[in-house]
């Protein structure tokens, strides 16, 4: 059993589900890149599995929280189906070494990337309603997505740069201007300073051993000031 074969069995293993149609199943591993003329890439299947998987979060959504708004409903749907979402939770299945992925894309680190990985778990989705229908398939996906489903889902927590962002909108200010206000410590180890301006605004600034950790945590920073909850 090669390293493919034997990382095909273990994600079947996870996902609670060895397939009957082994030509479907290999389908929604193939990558666009490993396409040839006896072999469909999982582009279709893709598309096909964004609609199940969001019909599957919307169904859970509505049943978890019974006095959100739409509007609510809406950015917690698009915080469980987009592209690292499904990132997130094909890297939980060891999605990534089950792919059929040439060895060029392979050596560049493909197998890793977020964006090949997202589009896989939606194919691999759309597989699993096509041999096993909506309602088992409804019941796996639930099964993986039950962490994401737990999680805090206040979007000020969750993805205050885009809440911010919002706000100047709405506002009518310019977007968030951010910026590295210093940078200290050795090269394997920085730590950064970063400030957040809007016009018309005091900036905040916030700390942290990541830039992106360190916009989050200075955007969340003006939320709470610019909503008088500081």
């Amino acid at each position: 059993m090669n390293r493919r074969t034997e990382a095909i069995a273990a994600l079947e293993g996870r996902l609670g589900h060895v397939f009957k149609d082994r030509e479907l199943l290999e389908r929604s591993l193939t990558h666009a890149s490993a396409r040839g003329p006896q072999r469909e890439d999982n582009e279709r299947l893709e598309f096909l599995g964004d609609r199940v998987l969001g019909l599957a979060m919307a169904e859970a959504l509505l049943v978890a929280d019974g006095e959100a708004s739409v509007g609510e409903l809406t950015k917690r749907l698009h915080g469980l189906t987009n592209g690292k979402a499904c990132a997130r939770v094909a890297h939980d299945l060891g999605l990534g070494e089950a792919l059929r992925l040439p060895a060029g894309e392979t050596k560049r680190g493909a197998r890793g990337l977020d964006t090949v990985l997202g589009d896989a778990c939606e194919a691999l989705i759309a597989a699993l309603y096509l041999e096993l229908g909506l309602d088992e398939t409804t019941k796996i996906v639930l099964r993986q997505w039950a962490p994401l489903l737990a999680e805090p889902h206040d979007a000020e927590v969750v993805d205050p740069k885009t809440v911010l962002q919002e706000w100047a909108a709405a506002n009518r200010r310019s977007a968030p201007a951010y910026r590295i206000v210093e940078r200290t410590g050795p090269a394997h180890a920085p730590h950064f300073t970063l400030e957040v301006s809007i016009e018309g605004e005091a900036p905040e600034s916030a700390s942290a051993g990541a830039v992106r950790i360190a916009e989050k945590a200075a955007a969340f920073a003006l939320l709470r000031r610019l909503k008088g909850s500081a």
